[in-house]
């Protein structure tokens, strides 16, 4: 029942015994739309929350280190293997991995809209398992493997090793843009946002599923690599497809305990429709009062009501009641309700945020690229027989986001709680400019060491230059100290502050910043090396990684970010956090043989 905000309205018909009951059944149900695996209102002490959440942490796990097992070597691949130019290879991950963080929104938006997080994430570990599996005959069949054997002669096109290897790598790229926002999207789902403790929980999700991730990246960068540099890439891939497997089969022992939200067709159309009301009435007068906006009644609504903000006040019209018996004009694309249009503000205040973080996101594209490549130039030596693949110093980004995502929910946060009051110890925007800070910092130390290691490498022309890779731990540790806060904020940040009906596109967004910024690394990267070289230069991004420049190219980014820095605190300084009215009024009824399950009216 819809009504202007102001007006009276009927009292809502429902069962008054079980309403007297609501505290009990708020603790025994869970009554924010989510159904069970049954497609019945969820038992709140057997579904949900960590007992959920947990199943789905693993499959992450298991994806994770599937992926980072592929990409993080994937620049030592391209280079070695396929005899790729520095640059080239540095574009070409950046163009595979902004499609492959930029298709989530594509996923997220299937999800939401049509098949459900949990059917989305199912056909995407199909597709990705399927590229899995493309990459190991890309390795085996004799016409398709690439001409790097030394034992015999090989029969194989380069060319054609390359179609069905990128292809296989693009598979993969769509599995993950089905599987990565709607799962993180789905755990969260387990956790009631109405429930006190669970809400609490949930604060905690975020930051122990970023364990789980940086548990996997850290296997799958050591151990995956390090079959991939000393045994062979088929046997690593063969690997990745049983460890997927495995996963899978943890995910789906966990259907029974799991809640699940029902797709309520597009979540676009009615933005759409919003700012086309929007526009049709943006010759009426503003109300003299915001309560005479129209709103559905809290009591009959099965989605949470948002307030009214004074923010881009001109969408208000979209709520404007025009006083005429005419019926067109209660047609959805001439009249919302304040919700709907509060939803549409999410939507635009979310714009600066992300365009905020794309710097951030430009300087955490390089640890998967230059920094990789610093790596194979230096002395690996961990002792006289054992060398450090350059791949898995990658792990050592992850070693610092699990110290960061640990001190952080167990230390940080109940100190800051008890200083500030806020029940998240700081707020979500203050923690992702906390990370972007210290991204600075990291870049400042990327150049210093770059350049230390150049001079070095002037003064020795081997190939190797004798300067220890735990030079890198400094930048490798902090840029993962800013991951801890600033990506795991980002996710926190994307999933709260977009309606609830596009929480799977939510974490689209956060993955998309990542997207953005690889093609604006590989943007960026194409821009510099043309104004270096203009006029007989000489390039920054060299064939031969000890004649580059990247330590001006690393001082190019600090001084990117810190001029961000500025700009993020301005941005965030004038945003408004979503603004939920609270939940009453839910109804119960009988029905049919479970008389004391609820359902909504």
């Amino acid at each position: 029942m819809a009504t202007p905000m102001h007006s009276k309205e009927p009292a809502p018909v429902f069962n008054t015994e079980i309403s007297e009951e609501m505290q009990d059944d708020n603790e025994k149900w869970v009554l924010d739309s989510s159904v069970d695996n049954k497609g019945n209102v969820p038992l709140r002490a057997s579904t949900g929350a960590w007992k959920a959440a947990l199943f789905i942490i693993a499959i992450e796990f298991g994806e994770r280190l599937s992926f980072f097992g592929i990409s993080t070597n994937l620049m030592m691949y391209l280079t070695k293997v396929l005899h790729e130019e520095l640059k080239t290879a540095a574009k070409t991950v950046n163009y595979w991995s902004g499609v492959t963080t930029m298709l989530p929104l594509l996923g997220g938006f299937i999800a939401d809209a049509y098949l459900g997080r949990f059917s989305t994430i199912l056909f995407s570990v199909f597709i990705y398992t399927a590229g899995l599996g493309l990459l190991i005959l890309s390795q085996l069949a004799p016409a398709l493997k690439p001409c790097t054997d030394i034992d015999g002669p090989c029969h194989g096109s380069l060319r054609l090793h390359k179609i069905v290897f990128f292809v296989a790598l693009y598979l993969i790229s769509i599995g993950t843009g089905g599987h990565r926002p709607s799962l993180e999207s789905f755990g969260a789902d387990q956790f009631d946002d109405d429930h006190p403790h669970e809400k609490m929980k949930k604060m905690s999700y975020f930051n122990w599923w970023n364990f789980g991730l940086c548990s996997g990246l850290m296997l799958g960068v050591t151990v995956i690599v390090y079959i991939e540099d000393n045994i062979s890439f088929w046997v690593s891939y063969v690997v990745l497809c049983v460890i997927m497997g495995i996963a899978l089969s943890i995910f789906l022992l966990g259907r029974p305990f799991y809640r699940y939200r029902v797709p309520q067709g597009s979540t676009l159309t009615p933005i759409m429709r919003t700012f086309v009301a929007a526009v049709r009435k943006r010759h009426l007068p503003y109300p003299a009062n915001t309560q005479e906006l129209y709103e559905v009644s809290n009591s009959f609504s099965e989605k949470r009501l948002l307030s009214h903000t004074n923010q881009f006040r001109f969408l208000d019209k979209a709520a404007i009641i025009e006083h005429t018996n005419n019926e067109k004009h209660m047609n959805p694309w001439r009249l919302a309700t304040v919700t709907q249009v509060e939803e549409l503000k999410l939507i635009i205040n979310i714009i600066p945020i992300w365009l905020a973080t794309i710097p951030f996101g430009i300087s955490i594209a390089q640890s998967t690229t230059f920094f990789l490549k610093q790596c194979a130039v230096m002395d690996r030596r961990l002792t006289s027989s054992f060398e450090i693949p350059p791949a898995s110093v990658f792990s050592l980004g992850a070693i610092g986001m699990i110290i960061c995502v640990t001190l952080y929910d167990r230390i940080l946060v109940p100190f800051f709680r008890r200083l500030t009051g806020n029940e998240r110890g700081i707020s979500v925007l203050q923690r992702i400019g906390v990370g972007i800070a210290m991204v600075v910092i990291a870049m400042v130390i990327a150049a210093i060491v770059e350049a230390k290691r150049l001079s070095i490498a002037h003064e020795d022309e081997s190939k190797v230059v004798p300067m220890s890779v735990f030079w890198l731990v400094p930048q490798f540790v902090i840029l993962g100290f800013g991951d801890g806060f600033s990506l795991v904020g980002l996710q926190e940040y994307f999933y709260d502050q977009v309606p609830d009906s596009m929480r799977s596109l939510g974490i689209a967004f956060y993955l998309s910043v990542i997207g953005a910024a690889n093609f604006l690394s590989s943007l960026l990267i194409t821009v510099v090396d043309y104004v270096t070289r203009r006029g007989g230069g000489t390039s920054w991004f060299a064939k031969d990684l000890n004649k580059s420049r990247l330590d001006k190219f690393f001082w190019l980014l600090a001084a990117m970010d810190a001029v961000n820095v500025v700009i993020y605190i301005l941005v965030a300084r004038r945003h408004s956090y979503k603004s939920v009215q609270s939940r009453v009024g839910i109804a119960n009824s009988s029905d049919g043989d479970d008389e004391d399950v609820p359902s909504r009216v």
